[in-house]
């Protein structure tokens, strides 16, 4: 398994005051994904500075306060969402992988109460690239 993205995720019902939090800080905002499923329902901005650095914050209505976790994309979700899994991560969503045939992604609670939102990108023909992930 390579991970292939490792940066902060902001996880937040409003997304306003990080963003411009950030925005002060020399981020820009590079890209925008939206979904409204069952399974998943958020706004995330993906943002960078001059320097590389990238952080995502994400509005989930569903959230009752802000908390921090780590997006992590991988080329190898099974792998990775095992290896989690073997040291006491948890699915907050049971056994539910959001799939929506270019991504999956499962946000993952580890025993001391830290986030991966573990994420698979794969295009159209099978190939996997690391665009913006979502959090479920």
């Amino acid at each position: 398994m390579k991970i292939t993205t490792f940066n902060p995720l902001i996880i937040t019902p409003k997304a306003d005051d990080s963003i411009a939090l950030f925005e002060a800080l020399g981020f820009e905002r590079k890209h925008k994904t939206e979904s409204d499923t069952d399974v998943t329902a958020y706004t995330s901005i993906r943002m960078k500075n001059a320097d590389g650095f990238h952080v995502d914050v994400t509005e989930n209505a569903r959230v009752p306060q802000t908390m921090t976790a780590i997006r992590m994309n991988v080329d190898n979700f099974e792998e990775a969402y095992e290896l989690l899994k073997a040291r006491g991560f948890v699915n907050t969503k049971g056994d539910t992988i959001a799939d929506n045939g270019s991504s999956r992604a499962a946000m993952m609670m580890s025993p001391s109460g830290f986030g991966i939102s573990l994420i698979q990108h794969i295009g159209k023909e099978g190939w996997v690239h690391t665009m913006l992930g979502s959090w479920s």
